[in-house]
């Protein structure tokens, strides 16, 4: 795999970037910042290459969009997509929470809500885009519907810092500031508690949850025991689980400071940024770092800049976005295919369908252009 910076986005008056949202399915990118800042970017492939897309590769591209949107005066905090509804909802460090619609190419206010007692830490919409749950630092809780109604609301005996749903909606998993993972179901009730092994280790005092991330599968699963759900400590530490009450979880130990970590959009890659603290003694550096869902390290990126706040993929999968201080930096993706020539003309490369554990492998006439699929069975 190879991985390398391709563009670089700066923000107005050098205010610093704090959160990262890419919309998948549209390909409108959301970033939020200091003193209000909120913009939705999007990218378009440059007219000459058009009839050169190639599947493989992220095209080069220009900005279609470049919308400021006003409303926030704190820092944003949050920003997350409802790609079903074509909504963006954005928070902000004064507990105001907007929800953003699209009419005639421009995103406008739709509804906002403001309880002014306690910051906003999270906000996350479930995989189906029907429900969102909204988590504050006090350790209240909302949860709401797509149509703005209020379904329920609580006050944990903890504060919060993090929430994620489970991908079939179910679940809702609350983070604390003591670096513990809560589980309740839609209604609220305490289901359990997510065991975090690396409290076992001695490591309760510095246990920190900085990210968590559950693979929604959308894109169907390459393969359904692979580990699906993430959690990130700060001090370099990473867990990923099959399942919320899986025993055996695989656990990472990196050299870093971690901020954010996130999936792939097919849940076969986790990309995980924050500051290398392995600099023998230089100024720490932002690092961009990326495993398989089984754990091993594929790709190691240094981007400029001393603070990487959030990333967020492309929803092809071959292009990440970087929160660098007051710049975006995009990074592309390109994976390693194996191939090989038959003669002259004849390429045959496999690649596995996200919805199968099947391979195909293809033969590819590269004169005529021709393309030939045979499917393999991995029974």
């Amino acid at each position: 795999m190879f991985l390398y910076l391709s563009k670089k986005i700066s923000m107005p008056n050098g205010l610093r970037v704090s959160s990262l949202s890419w919309n998948s399915e549209q390909g409108w990118l959301a970033c939020g910042g200091e003193t209000g800042l909120l913009k939705v970017l999007k990218l378009e492939p440059r007219a000459a290459n058009e009839g050169k897309k190639s599947p493989f590769v992220a095209a080069p591209s220009n900005l279609s969009m470049n919308q400021t949107l006003e409303g926030h005066h704190g820092t944003v905090l949050a920003v997350n997509w409802n790609q079903n509804y074509r909504k963006l909802t954005s928070s902000d460090e004064k507990g105001l929470i907007i929800v953003w619609v699209l009419h005639k190419g421009m995103w406008f206010e739709e509804m906002i809500n403001n309880r002014d007692k306690s910051v906003v830490r999270d906000l996350r919409w479930s995989a189906d885009g029907q429900k969102i749950c909204i988590v504050y630092e006090d350790g209240h809780v909302v949860l709401g519907n797509v149509d703005g109604n209020r379904l329920w609301g609580k006050t944990l005996d903890v504060q919060l810092h993090l929430v994620e749903w489970s991908p079939d909606s179910r679940l809702i998993l609350f983070c604390t500031a003591l670096g513990t993972c809560q589980i309740h179901d839609l209604k609220g009730n305490f289901v359990a508690q997510l065991g975090i092994r690396f409290t076992e280790r001695e490591f309760a005092p510095t246990a920190v949850i900085v990210a968590i991330d559950w693979y929604n599968g959308l894109e169907g699963y390459s393969d359904p025991n692979a580990p699906s759900l993430a959690l990130a400590f700060q001090l370099g530490r990473i867990q990923l689980m099959r399942h919320e009450m899986d025993e055996e979880p695989i656990l990472l130990e990196l050299q870093m400071m971690i901020t954010s970590i996130k999936w792939s959009p097919d849940g076969e890659v986790v990309g995980v940024v924050g500051s290398d603290v392995s600099t023998n003694g230089k100024a720490p550096s932002s690092i961009v770092q990326l495993f398989s869902h089984t754990g091993m390290h594929l790709r190691t990126l240094r981007v400029p800049g001393t603070r990487t706040s959030a990333l967020s993929w492309e929803g092809g999968g071959l292009r990440l976005a970087l929160a660098v201080d007051s710049y975006i930096y995009l990074a592309n993706i390109r994976p390693e295919y194996k191939w090989a020539f038959f003669g002259s003309s004849t390429c045959m490369y496999s690649f596995k369908k996200r919805d199968h554990l099947d391979h195909s492998v293809m033969f590819w006439d590269i004169g005529t252009g021709e393309r030939v699929r045979n499917q393999i069975s991995m029974c």
